[in-house]
């Protein structure tokens, strides 16, 4: 089965790697691209912290550009487990594994009580992790360590959607908000066409337009294996 991919290219490959595993055919069509900021890091780290907070692995690898080998021994909160294996690839002594969602994150430091956290941060976000923390009083010192910049498809790229693939993964809220906004006239164009849409939490399925045509699956759990898993049920496959 062709499913669709529209994480930026160095996530897309190893989400590639494990549908081919499944026996599916990957149709990757990144969204955007991570543009990294190590400047602002390397300012925001020579502040005084106590603890590192990233809700993304592309915080970490936008960190590695600065070379924090002073900083790998400060605790790291992360917001779920492949964040967390970044952060250890990184180096990181010290991670706390977070639920995979910003909010249950910011209750797992809210409960640790640091003195202050530098958040890397990415845009665009979620705003929960931060409101969260600002409710509960807990210094946060907020850097951007990162941008996603949007990414125009080619016309290699949007002969993929002919015949419109059945099935779509979504990692992000925003990721479902470009998506649609592009493909949808396509998808509409196809009056036979179904769309599975595979989404790895609720708050993005809330992004996913309500059609006779698309389909919604939500993970379980906000990580790629069970998203996988989700995928495999629906589609009668089995992981490799």
């Amino acid at each position: 089965m062709r499913v669709i991919v529209t994480r930026p290219a160095r996530s897309a490959a190893r989400t590639a790697e494990k549908l081919l595993r499944m026996g599916h055919q990957p149709v990757l069509l990144p969204l955007s691209a991570p543009e990294h900021r190590p400047d602002a890091i390397r300012e925001a780290l020579a502040v005084p912290h106590s603890a590192i907070a990233v809700t993304s692995a592309e915080a970490i690898r936008a960190l590695q550009e600065v070379e924090p080998g002073d900083h790998l021994a400060t605790p790291v909160f992360a917001v779920g487990p492949s964040t967390a294996a970044c952060a250890r690839q990184a180096g990181f002594r010290s991670v706390e594994e977070g639920p995979g969602h910003g909010e249950g994150l910011a209750r797992q430091v809210i409960e640790k009580n640091p003195k202050d956290i530098l958040y890397l941060a990415g845009t665009p976000r979620a705003p929960a992790f931060e409101s969260l923390l600002r409710s509960a009083s807990v210094a946060l010192h907020v850097v951007e360590a990162y941008r996603m910049v949007e990414v125009a498809w080619s016309k290699a790229d949007l002969s993929q959607l002919r015949p419109f693939p059945p099935a779509l993964l979504l990692y992000s809220k925003e990721a479902a908000r470009l998506f649609f906004q592009r493909a949808l006239p396509l998808l509409d164009d196809e009056p036979e066409a179904m769309l599975d849409v595979y989404c790895l939490s609720r708050q993005i399925a809330e992004a996913v337009p309500r059609r006779a045509n698309i389909h919604l699956h939500v993970s379980d759990h906000p990580n790629e294996d069970d998203l996988l898993f989700l995928l495999s049920s629906r589609a009668g496959t089995k992981l490799g």
